[in-house]
C-alpha cells in the first residue's frame, strides 16, 4: 500500500507509540491538513498520531481500535449535530476533544465548553501554540483564550441571572402550584385527587405538564427544584384553600 492510499484510510496508523507519548487521533474532511498536522506531531517526540479519520463514522470506529489521548477534530464535522459531543465523550470518556473552527463565534464556543470540549482552537493556529495546546490539554488543562473567557463568563453570567428573574420563571396556574404544594408533602395521585376533587389521570396530566415546564423528570426533582427556586410561597397556600374541601380542615388533609 503506498502512502497516499494510507492516508485515504479512516484509521491510518503511524507506528506504535511509545510509553509516555501523548496518542492522537486526526478527525478532519480535508487530508491535506491532516497531512500537515501529522508532519507537524512528527517533529515531536512526546506526541504521536495514532490514526485519522474524515467523518463521524469514522472518527467512533477508529476510537473503537485505538487508545487515544487526544482528538484533534474539525469543527465543521460536528456542524449542526447536537448530540456529536455527547456520544464521543459516551464513546471515549477518557479522551479529551480539541475542537479546531474557521471563525470565532461566541454562542457555539460557550456551548462547545458547556458540552465538555477541553479547547477550542482556531484553524489558522501557528504550530508551536497547536503542539503546547495539545500538551497542555493531556496534561489535564483546558485551552482557553480570553475572548472565549469573557464569553463564557457572560453566558453563565446571563444564566444565573435568568433563574432569579421573576419574568422568565415558568407560570404556574394555581392549581398547579396547589397540585406542586401536595407533591412536595409526600401526598399520592391518589390523595391528591380527592383534595382537589378530580380524578388520578387528571392529577397524572397536571404533572406532565408541570414537569415539562419546569424541566424536571420526577417528583423528587420537582420537590428541589421547587425549593431551590422558592416557587411555594403564599399563593400556593392561598390555592390550597381555594382547592381545599370546605369540610374539611387544610391542615388535616395536608
Amino acid at each position: 500500500m503506498s502512502f497516499d492510499e494510507e492516508l485515504d484510510n479512516t484509521t491510518e496508523v503511524s507506528g506504535t507509540p511509545s510509553e509516555g507519548q501523548i496518542r492522537v487521533i486526526l478527525a478532519d474532511s480535508q487530508a491535506i491538513y491532516r497531512v500537515g498536522i501529522r508532519k507537524i506531531f512528527a517533529l515531536e517526540d512526546d506526541i504521536r498520531v495514532v490514526a485519522q479519520a474524515e467523518t463521524l463514522e469514522n472518527l467512533y470506529a477508529a476510537l473503537q481500535r485505538f487508545p487515544t489521548d487526544i482528538v484533534l477534530l474539525e469543527g465543521q464535522l460536528i456542524a449542526g449535530t447536537v448530540d456529536a459531543i455527547p456520544e464521543f465523550v459516551r464513546r471515549a470518556p477518557d479522551a479529551k476533544l480539541i475542537v479546531q473552527v474557521s471563525e470565532s463565534d461566541e454562542s457555539n464556543t460557550v456551548e462547545l465548553y458547556r458540552r465538555g470540549v477541553r479547547g477550542v482552537v482556531p484553524r489558522s493556529i501557528t504550530p508551536d501554540l497547536l503542539i503546547k495546546c495539545v500538551r497542555k490539554i493531556a496534561a489535564g488543562e483546558t485551552w482557553i483564550d480570553n475572548q472565549s473567557i469573557s464569553w463564557v463568563i457572560d453566558a453563565y453570567r446571563a444564566q444565573a441571572a435568568a433563574l432569579t428573574n421573576p419574568r422568565t420563571q415558568p407560570k404556574l396556574s394555581e392549581k398547579e402550584l396547589a397540585i406542586i404544594a401536595c407533591i412536595t408533602r409526600g401526598m399520592r395521585n391518589k390523595e391528591i385527587a380527592y383534595q382537589i376533587g378530580t380524578t388520578e389521570q387528571v392529577i397524572k396530566n397536571y404533572l406532565r405538564k408541570v414537569y415539562d415546564k419546569l424541566g424536571v423528570s420526577d417528583r423528587l426533582e420537582l420537590a428541589l427544584y421547587c425549593l431551590h427556586h422558592q416557587i411555594l410561597r403564599n399563593e400556593t397556600q392561598a390555592a390550597e384553600l381555594q382547592y381545599a374541601d370546605p369540610g374539611m380542615p387544610l391542615r388535616a388533609k395536608l
